[in-house]
């Protein structure tokens, strides 16, 4: 039986774990963290919880103008069994006015969850990775250090087809909006 419930402390090694194995198998497989992000503004955090394991996680920072999904994600395990709409479900309530958003990438699922669950696509970038294999040329460094191996930068849509030209690894990213 899976509980609903606001995230614990005790829940920390679990929620990372959760996390990382969500995101592996995305285009966010490198968002790595190794410890739970703190948030400067109010949040709610809820999770979905199976024989004492985060298997589902939703974390909301509350801005003056809007709420943020900073994070949701389900097990690998767990997934397709609508834990995401339930983590949702609980948070909603606790909403008041204004916008929910979220930001994802081009993760087919994810995208038509979002879609399905009353959000509609708002606005769209680039996430450019530089990798060591793409050229450094045009960058600059401060004197003393070669030039980058690596760098993650946003472009603007627009830029697509030049960045993809360009760079191996290019994502568009896309916020999405839910009224409240």
């Amino acid at each position: 039986m899976t509980e609903i419930r606001d995230y614990r402390d005790t829940d920390a090694a679990s929620w990372l774990r959760c996390r990382l194995l969500s995101f592996f198998g995305t285009e966010y497989y490198d968002d790595v963290v190794v410890d739970r992000p703190v948030f400067s503004n109010p949040a709610h955090r809820v999770v979905a919880v199976e024989n004492d394991a985060v298997v589902g996680l939703m974390d909301v920072e509350i801005f003056a103008d809007r709420a943020t999904i900073d994070v949701l994600a389900i097990h690998p395990d767990h997934q397709r069994r609508g834990l995401a709409t339930q983590l949702l479900d609980a948070v909603l309530p606790r909403l008041r006015g204004g916008v929910l958003d979220a930001w994802t990438r081009g993760d087919a699922s994810a995208n038509s969850w979002y879609q399905r669950s009353g959000f509609t696509e708002n606005f769209r970038y680039l996430h450019v990775y530089k990798s060591w294999q793409d050229a450094a040329d045009g960058f600059e460094t401060p004197e003393g250090l070669g030039k980058p191996v690596s760098a993650f930068m946003h472009a603007p849509i627009e830029l697509e087809a030049s960045m993809r030209s360009r760079f191996a690894r290019v994502h568009v990213c896309r916020q999405y909006v839910r009224s409240l």
